[in-house]
């Protein structure tokens, strides 16, 4: 199985640490967060991940190739950012043939097991399957409606939420969907789900920890709280 690990952001919410050290190579718990993401998908059965680039990108790539052991690591370079959607369409070809892959947004920090995400995209019978989670403030986050699992709305953040239901950035997409995205560049929140509504189901988190990383706050916390590879 194939995954898009999305890790090409500026991380312009964590500078000046990110001046210097490209956001995916952020250490929790002594680990960068590029292989905190790369065993989860090891352990989920991932063989294969593109790692999409762009800041400071020779310090990932240098990171990559000392890394030994787990799944195969190609890399795609952007010189311009082509949002997260423009990455999977720019980068297509990596999974002609294959009947699922996974997207990740590699700015999370996570303790789900990937292979619940695989497990529901496989028995689901939907061309997309979306990982969610109950977000303590919806305005930030992309949220959902759900109906005995069916995605039957999505807004990203929106001024006045429906709910909580929020999306985790982790996602199990049948080829067909890249069909949806085309030229130009899009974003998967803005431009790509808004499109799967009707098409897509829901898997819950569950009591999995979780945490968008993206802010001095909440690296402090995550530091905090991971230990070992697992929330404490």
């Amino acid at each position: 199985m194939k995954a898009f690990l999305l890790a090409a952001g500026l991380g312009t919410r964590l500078r000046p640490l990110t001046d210097h050290t490209p956001k995916c190579l952020v250490e929790i718990g002594g680990r960068p967060v590029l292989d905190i993401w790369l065993d989860a998908l090891e352990a989920a059965g991932v063989d294969e991940v593109l790692v999409n680039l762009h800041h400071l990108a020779p310090l990932v790539r240098a990171h990559l190739a000392e890394r030994r052991g787990g799944p195969v690591v190609r890399t795609s370079e952007e010189r311009e950012l082509l949002g997260s959607a423009g990455t999977l369409w720019a980068n297509r070809a990596f999974v002609d043939g294959e009947a699922e892959f996974l997207a990740l947004n590699a700015d999370n920090l996570t303790d789900f097991d990937l292979r619940v995400l695989i497990d529901a995209h496989r028995s689901g019978g939907a061309i997309a399957t979306l990982s969610v989670f109950h977000a303590p403030d919806p305005r930030r986050c992309g949220i959902l409606t759900v109906d005995d699992g069916l995605v039957t709305g999505f807004t990203e953040k929106p001024a006045e939420p429906p709910g909580d239901l929020a999306n985790a950035g982790m996602y199990a997409f049948s080829p067909a969907v890249l069909d949806l995205i085309g030229p130009p560049p899009r974003d998967i929140g803005y431009d790509l789900l808004p499109k799967l509504v009707g098409h897509a189901r829901a898997v819950s988190l569950g009591d999995s920890w979780f945490l968008d990383i993206g802010t001095p706050a909440a690296l402090a916390q995550a530091r905090d709280e991971w230990q070992g590879g697992r929330a404490s």
